[in-house]
């Protein structure tokens, strides 16, 4: 049923958003952070429209690593675990995420689960006990197929896997790899965006290997036991992915029944095969049917590299946020990272991003606003007639409800933050366009001022809703200062009815939202500074000369043997040259033929995976994948790039 102003007034939907568990062989960073404070916005804002809300984050606390990283600290596993798990859980509050539930998988509850499912997939044939010989990467805590192993070394670890041969339990996987790739195919959108559907995909082109769940006691015993066999423990991966059930009480809880349809997790990049190829298979050999979406991330990089221990290149979220404030961190985290795509962070970019969007944009907004309207008002809210509200200051407001509840449905974050400062500018524009301190010299203009205030602080409050779920502290201050401290309609439908503020309400100062940065005199860096990166050092116009750069005809494309992303390509640049370039993710060798590009002609060859490339194909991210730079016009094949 729809109500009068377009808003469904039937029961509440259900929503289910998770993090992964997050491993606990390291301490946090700004890359659980980020994903954790995502999650947080969409719970927040699913509660704000009225959902029924579950959000579950948690820890993952078996396998090699932690027993390896135990034995290292001279404590057990357990202690280890617990240890560092506290560490995560007290994050939570610090970063202001309002998670429902904390699961650990040494929880006594998670551990009767992933033995029950067990025993269930177990009965059902399609379990069995064979030998197996592969090469084992540590880090990752499973066996790499040869197709991942890159110049012999695992290429997420950067170190040689293990030869190991074992007898175990394995899954029989490949028994679904044909449901899985069609439940993909018809539901588009079950691992999103696009690039990671593909990637999906990409990985199901080659026949899916079995799944070994098991590690023998004489090799781990930190693990749940398989409860078929009391000489083995359950593969770590087995293990974790079962949490977003067991969270739900699975398989009698009311939970499970309404919130387990609506799954929605929310993974890196990094964890897409376990999460989009593993756990479905898990769900349907358990009779479990899939979740609903797979929601990937890129990495949050410094200095061009991934965050990671080994590379030293970690950063503290406790550390930015002690030093910026919550609301300043929570806002960069999501206004700088396109959802999909990889970011770089650097403190000199966070310090620009507060200084222009939240000092000068947003602090410089409500600060001039409230000072006015406590001068021109007696400080209280205002009353004025229903003509005096300003309606092309309504309608921005309503512009950007639209831009960012369609944000929320495709998950482009950035741009809901984007419409969210698309009317504070406008906000800040009707301020500048009606000038109430000229006004405010002759009583004549009272009337008139009055409305202008009114509706400055109804903009406020607007505002303040739109932004509630990105930076609650910022939206509770604000509307404390304009004197709104009942929750009542602090949601979207409260804009678009634009509910009266109450008349009289007490309008108070505050302290500045978000005061300037002085990058030079007092912006002391972190522990680790990472380097400027938004543009490269300067060169002079000899220097960009040299590079050598040609309209390309491909002329053949083909797959590179054993490569995940590259593909080898025949190019026409007036002369015939081989090139690879890394874009197989995002296109298939038919869709290049034919296409004009732009590539550097006078690069050094270089050979990558056995075969010489003589030049580089230029191309850029977007929100969708890689797209090569190609033209609007006919080009001529050969033609230098001016």
């Amino acid at each position: 049923m729809i109500n009068e102003y377009g808003d469904a007034v039937n029961m509440p939907k259900s929503f289910y958003i998770t993090t992964p568990i997050y491993y606990v062989n390291a301490s946090p960073h700004i890359g659980h952070a980020y994903t954790t404070i995502v999650a947080d916005v969409l719970a927040r804002y699913h509660r704000m429209i009225g959902d029924n809300t579950f959000f579950v984050t948690g820890t993952d606390e078996h396998g090699d690593k932690i027993a390896e990283a135990a034995q290292k600290a001279g404590i057990t596993p357990q202690e280890y675990a617990d240890k560092i798990s506290a560490q995560f859980r007290a994050l939570c509050p610090e970063l202001a995420i309002t998670n429902d539930y904390f699961i650990r998988t040494t929880d006594p509850n998670h551990i009767e689960t992933v033995r029950y499912i067990l025993q269930k997939v177990y009965d059902a044939g399609d379990i069995y006990f064979g030998s197996y010989g592969g090469y084992y990467c540590f880090g990752c805590e499973r066996f790499l197929t040869e197709k991942e192993i890159v110049d012999n070394k695992c290429p997420e670890h950067g170190r040689e896997p293990q030869y190991i041969e074992e007898k175990n339990y394995f899954f029989k996987m490949s028994k679904y790899q044909d449901w899985l790739i069609k439940h993909i195919t018809d539901h588009p959108d079950f691992i999103r965006p696009e690039r990671y559907k593909n990637e999906a995909l990409a990985f199901l082109r080659e026949p899916l290997e079995d799944l070994c769940i098991s590690r023998p006691k004489s090799r781990l015993e930190w693990g749940i036991t398989l409860p078929f066999d009391e000489n083995y423990v359950t593969y770590v991966w087995f293990d974790a992915l079962i949490n977003y059930v067991t969270a739900l009480d699975y398989p009698d809880g009311e939970k499970f029944k309404t919130f387990w349809p609506v799954a929605e997790h929310l993974i890196a990049k990094d964890i897409l095969k376990p999460h989009g190829i593993y756990w479905p298979t898990m769900l349907k050999a358990a009779g479990i049917e899939p979740y609903r979406h797979l929601n990937v991330h890129g990495y949050w990089n410094s200095d061009q590299n991934k965050m990671s221990k080994s590379l030293g290149n970690i950063v503290r979220p406790l550390d930015l946020k002690d030093k910026y404030g919550l609301d300043a961190f929570r806002y960069f985290l999501l206004r700088d990272m396109v959802f999909g795509l990889d970011s770089n962070f650097s403190e000199e970019a966070f310090v620009q991003r507060l200084n222009s969007d939240l000092a000068n944009d947003l602090g410089n907004l409500v600060s001039r606003s409230i000072t006015m309207a406590i001068k021109y008002c007696d400080g209280k809210v205002p009353q004025i007639q229903q003509k005096d509200k300003n309606k092309a200051l309504h309608e921005a407001a309503l512009k950007a409800v639209a831009e960012v509840e369609s944000s929320f449905k495709d998950m482009s974050l950035h741009k809901a933050l984007i419409a969210i400062w698309d009317f504070i500018n406008i906000t800040n524009k009707y301020i500048v366009e009606n000038e109430p301190w000229s006004l405010g010299k002759d009583p004549a203009n009272k009337e008139k001022l009055t409305a202008i205030m009114y509706n400055l602080l109804a903009a406020l409050r607007a505002i303040s809703i739109l932004l509630s779920p990105f930076m609650p502290q910022t939206a509770e201050k604000i509307l404390r200062q304009i004197g709104v401290d009942e929750p009542q309609n602090l949601d979207m439908a409260g804009i678009r009815k634009d509910d009266d503020l109450k008349a009289g309400s007490p309008l108070t100062r505050g302290e500045s939202l978000f005061p300037r940065i002085n990058q030079e005199k007092e912006s002391q860096p972190l522990e680790k500074k990472a380097p400027a990166i938004d543009l490269k050092p300067q060169i002079d116009y000899e220097e960009f000369a040299r590079v050598d750069l040609r309209v390309a005809k491909i002329l053949a494309a083909e797959a590179v043997p054993k490569a995940n992303k590259l593909l080898k390509l025949k190019i026409d640049i007036g002369e015939e040259r081989t090139i690879v370039a890394g874009v197989s993710k995002d296109y298939t060798p038919a869709e290049l033929i034919g296409k004009k590009i732009v590539v550097v002609a006078n690069l050094k060859p270089t050979k990558l995976m056995g075969v010489e490339s003589h030049g580089m194909l230029l191309a850029t991210d977007t929100d969708t994948g890689l797209t090569v730079l190609a033209f609007d016009r006919e080009a001529k094949t050969g033609a230098k790039i001016r």
